[in-house]
């Protein structure tokens, strides 16, 4: 009797997908267009122009220190709880899960992993290019001035560019990204601005960032948002990879099922060999041969009776020898000597 694999929870998943329909065969994806690259151009000039105003210490750190000693969270104390929740929505990992789950469903339902690895090359490049840029400039916050009207860099802090700012431009700007329809891409883009403007202006008013590292974490989040058309052929090749690797776990899962063995009893008709003139000579003269040949159990001369046959073995005749016997029916020109003659 044969039984079933039993599936594991990935091989459900996968039969699920297997089930949905096939990926769409147009899928808007953004392309690197000449406005594209001019947006990303003009974007790139401005971060860098943030950098060089803080690092010259010009009216951009005198206007970040008026807004610290403005101290909104005591101007507006009112709001403060709801601030702090509000600020949640930049966090890396509360935003990360709520928008991998959406993306994920949106690759169930469309079998493609295509906006679960770009929200993942995204997070990468925002680690990678707002770590670096931390560490490098290594500024201090708010909270741990040591000079009024300095610009605190390069003293070991790591909140120049606001990660806070530019996470929430990244994570709420990829549903636009990945938009099925213009106009969806288009009303999701407004909310997404409005949630990262959001979150930024939460971050000065809580005091946790000065008013320039906000301006640099958009303009952080909006750079990764305009270079993600580069890795869409990677994010392809890489999609195709991980399908192909799963077919190839699946097969392997899957052995044939061996050819079930005949029953014992069960007559097998035998077919003669078909053989070649050649062959039928070769085998006549075979059986000529052995035809001729004499059984080697027979004594050799005419037959004999079996009481005149004397066994003969290799190791020679079990008889002792009688030097008086003589055959049976045989004539002697001796007589036997008569006792008492």
């Amino acid at each position: 009797m044969r039984t079933e694999r039993n599936l594991t929870r990935l091989d459900r998943v996968f039969a699920r997908l297997d089930r949905e329909p096939e990926r769409p065969a147009l899928i808007d994806v953004p392309k690197m267009s000449r406005h594209r690259v001019a947006l990303l151009t003009g974007t790139l000039a401005f971060y860098l122009a943030i950098v060089w105003a803080v690092v010259t210490t010009s009216w951009l750190v005198r206007l970040d220190w008026q807004v610290m000693f403005f101290r909104p969270y005591q101007q507006w104390a009112h709001i403060h709880w709801f601030v702090d929740y509000y600020v949640v929505l930049g966090q890396r990992g509360p935003t990360a899960v709520m928008v991998a789950a959406w993306l994920g469903w949106r690759s169930w339902r469309q079998h493609t992993l295509r906006p679960l690895l770009t929200l993942g090359t995204a997070l990468l490049l925002l680690n990678i290019t707002v770590g670096a840029a931390k560490l490098g400039m290594g500024r201090l916050g708010p909270h741990y001035a040591t000079m009024i009207g300095s610009n605190e860099m390069g003293l070991g802090g790591d909140i120049f560019p606001s990660g806070h700012t530019a996470n929430a431009v990244v994570t709420w700007g990829i549903l636009a990204y990945l938009a099925s329809t213009p106009r969806a891409r288009r009303w999701l883009s407004a909310l997404s601005a409005l949630t990262a403007l959001g979150v930024g202006m939460a971050t000065v008013y809580l005091g946790t960032h000065w008013l320039s590292d906000v301006l640099l974490g958009w303009t952080a989040g909006l750079l990764i948002l305009l270079a993600l058309p580069w890795c869409e052929p990677l994010i392809a090749r890489a999609e195709v990879g991980l399908f192909d690797l799963r077919d190839r776990w699946r097969a392997r899962g899957t052995a044939p099922a061996p050819a079930p063995a005949a029953p014992v009893g069960t007559p097998v008709l035998l077919q003669p060999r078909a053989t070649a003139p050649q062959d039928e000579a070769t085998a006549r003269g075979a059986s000529a041969a052995r035809a001729a040949r004499q059984p080697v159990y027979l004594a050799p001369g005419p037959h004999t009776t079996r009481s005149e046959r004397t066994p003969v073995t290799p190791a020679g005749s079990r008889r002792p020898p009688h030097s008086d016997r003589v055959p049976r029916g045989a004539t002697t020109s001796t007589a036997r000597p008569v006792p008492g003659a």
